[in-house]
């Protein structure tokens, strides 16, 4: 496989705890998705080696978010979403509408278990690094 495009990430980053919504697409600099499964081991006696099948499934998020204050704020969502285990998350690689080139994952009770509400360096912008694990991802490519 070669590379035949250019891709020019705009990822768009939506974040729901209980009824309230934040879309933090325009505080967000950098955003990290891996999802997966757990290795779950299937060997059994006469085989040469480990065989493994999967398991439960697996979520790591990341992001990095420019720090707000204010009632709509990333702060006020920080404060919202930490150590519930309860949050969704719904990122696209660039921009809102699914389809095969353009993935959209839903990401179901995720743990932030700790946030950083406050990060300030003299002569710097304020930013914040949010990492969140757990919960189940779904993969849309159909356009709504």
């Amino acid at each position: 496989m070669t590379a035949r495009l250019t891709f020019l990430s705009n990822a768009t980053v939506n974040i729901t705890q209980g009824m309230t919504s934040w879309d933090v697409s325009d505080m967000c600099t950098a955003f990290s998705l891996t999802v997966g499964k757990e290795e779950l081991d299937a060997t059994v006696m006469g085989d040469t080696g480990r065989r493994m099948v999967g398991g439960l499934q697996t979520v790591e998020v990341s992001m990095t978010l420019f720090l707000s204050y204010g009632a709509d704020e990333v702060e006020a969502m920080l404060a919202a979403i930490a150590g519930t285990g309860t949050t969704t998350v719904v990122a696209s690689p660039s921009g809102t509408t699914e389809s095969a080139s353009n993935p959209e994952y839903t990401l179901t009770n995720v743990m932030f278990s700790s946030v950083n509400v406050i990060n300030s360096t003299v002569g710097e912008l304020a930013t914040v690094e949010l990492s969140g694990t757990a919960g189940t991802f779904a993969r849309d490519v159909t356009s709504p």
